[in-house]
């Protein structure tokens, strides 16, 4: 039977696009190389068409596929399973931009286009794609949308389910289902596309999308900010709302620990005001008018600031390499934790009013449950998304520690979010990694529609099984 399907995959898209033997490693290992997989093949087409032909073949075949990126994902929902029966879709090879409408500001493009692609393109048009994260030199569209990805600017152009207004998806059954709308209002039914978004192909196999586009802005400034305390952050926060307004694009915090990482494993990057503070905020406000007004708001925000307290010091870049720079700091934590060793992540939200206790309250239980245990504290605090990431202590043996600690740090964090009316997942998604977690943090009901949706779209199961779906029972 493999042989026949193998085969017909050959027929669709080429025998040089089937792969089964060598080093695949590219593709069935995950990014954090927590596990590695085994495929039956990973096929790269290059078209919709050629996407639609293998899900049939596949399909026809009861052979499960695996929807694959940039595999840049931190859940374990990219890869293949160890079974050696999944086949790998990788959309890599399909990764053109189709086309640009400056006038509707909209872009679509194939799902496989690195992120980066798309800002340089958008860029060149004299126009700005918003989506902004660490790895967007080598993630994909196709996966930012199939995660729902955040990253830096959700503050103020939200999501990537935000900055889509359309999309061409593949079903379980191999059909084409175009919706690459560019429109803003289509009230004609169900929104089909907020079903793909997010469901990290499990519904269906995204192959094209119309993104949003914006005017480029006339300035954008950067400043960085040390704050007493992660309550003085959340005030710092609403006081940039009040005087930046729609102009405040990032806002990002910083723990003393995770900058301590990269100031060690990256000391030229020179990371300022971290030594006697507690956390640091990175800040961006982005101008149509002019950087004489930008920095005008600036600095009035950060006068405030200093009279009220929550900031005890601060510097603003004066040129775009200086912003850069800072930007580069705050980019460079996850790889800086990594260098330090194996860590436990968490990709978790909360209503950034109760942030502060949150992190009061986790800090000192996991302090009292393991002795000497490091806390990674960052991410997008103006969106309420913390990547609150747990490493072992210093000198301690990393792969021990999570084999003897992982699922109790998870277990309390998560049940710490719940009790904060959290979400366990912000911007990473479910996975495989989460999804044994999932019937704990989600109501029965979000459970049981989530399982109707699934047996609806995909009756076989046979798109990313495994992941993001507890199985019924």
């Amino acid at each position: 039977m493999n042989e026949v399907l193998l085969s017909q995959l050959r027929a669709a898209v080429g025998a040089a696009n089937v792969l089964t033997d060598g080093d695949l490693s590219a593709w069935e290992q995950d990014w954090r190389k927590r596990t590695r997989g085994k495929a039956l093949a990973v096929v790269r087409p290059a078209s919709t068409e050629e996407v639609a032909a293998v899900v049939r073949a596949c399909a026809a075949a009861g052979t499960p596929i695996v929807p694959q990126g940039g595999n840049t994902g931190l859940v374990v929902g990219g890869v293949p399973d160890a079974s050696g029966r999944e086949v790998v879709l990788s959309l890599t090879r399909m990764n053109k931009v189709r086309a640009i409408d400056p006038a509707n500001l909209t872009m679509t493009v194939d799902a496989g286009c690195v992120l980066q692609n798309l800002q340089q393109a958008a860029e060149d048009a004299g126009l700005l794609f918003p989506l902004s994260l660490a790895a967007e030199g080598s993630c994909t569209i196709g996966g930012n949308l199939a995660t729902n990805a955040g990253g830096t600017q959700v503050v103020r152009y939200g999501n990537t389910r935000e900055l889509c207004l359309g999309l061409e998806v593949v079903t379980a059954q191999g059909e084409v289902w175009s919706g690459l709308t560019g429109l803003r209002k289509d009230n004609t039914g169900y929104d089909l596309r907020d079903l793909f978004i997010g469901s990290e192909g499990t519904l269906g196999v995204i192959t094209g999308a119309t993104m949003k586009l914006y005017p480029l802005p006339a300035a954008s400034l950067t400043a960085w900010a040390a704050v007493p305390s992660m309550a003085a952050a959340v005030t710092l926060l609403g006081l940039a709302h009040r005087h930046l307004g729609a102009g405040l694009t990032g806002f990002e915090v910083m723990g003393q620990f995770a900058l301590s990482l990269v100031d060690k494993h990256y000391a030229q990057l020179r990371v300022p005001l971290f030594r006697d503070f507690p956390y640091c905020v990175l800040l961006e406000n982005s101008d149509q008018e002019s950087e004489e007004h930008a920095r005008g708001a600036f600095e009035r925000l950060l006068e405030a600031a200093l009279q009220d307290g929550c900031v005890a010091d601060a510097v603003v870049a004066e040129n775009i390499a200086q912003a850069r720079g800072l930007w580069h700091i705050r980019e460079s934590i996850p790889l800086a934790q990594a260098e330090e060793g194996l860590n436990i992540k968490h990709d978790i939200s909360l209503p950034v009013s109760r942030i502060p206790d949150f992190c009061g309250e986790t800090d000192a239980l996991l302090q009292q449950q393991i002795a000497g245990v490091r806390l990674v504290n960052f991410g997008h605090l103006g969106d309420g998304n913390l990547h609150y990431n747990v490493q072992a202590p210093e000198g301690g043996d990393m792969k021990a520690f999570l084999a003897a600690h992982e699922e109790q740090v998870n277990t309390l964090v998560y049940d710490q979010v719940k009790r904060f009316d959290g979400s366990i997942s912000a911007e990473h998604g479910i996975g495989g990694l989460k999804v044994g977690k999932l019937p704990d943090y989600k109501s029965k009901v979000a459970i049981r529609m989530m399982q109707a949706l699934k047996k609806a779209l995909d009756p076989q199961n046979l798109l990313n099984p495994g992941r993001v779906v507890p199985p019924a029972g």
